[in-house]
């Protein structure tokens, strides 16, 4: 499990995908993100902008990144 600290208040998916390392660039999260490969919180998020706090958690290719403050 990947841990990634809040700097701010939240962390938008798409962000966090990049800041976690999982994809190279924006335009990689934004197809991964539309295509469904990504979970968060245990269901499907479809929504790059998709703000992430504290305590929300998310997968993609088997990786699960924990959003910690």
């Amino acid at each position: 499990m990947i841990t990634l600290k809040l700097r701010d208040e939240y962390i938008k998916l798409g962000q966090a995908m990049k800041a976690a390392g999982l994809v190279g660039s924006g335009v990689e999260a934004k197809f991964a993100i539309q295509d469904g490969e990504v979970t968060l919180n245990g269901g499907t998020e479809y929504q790059r902008g998709k703000k992430l706090y504290d305590g929300d958690q998310f997968t993609y290719h088997g990786e699960t990144v924990q959003i910690v403050k």
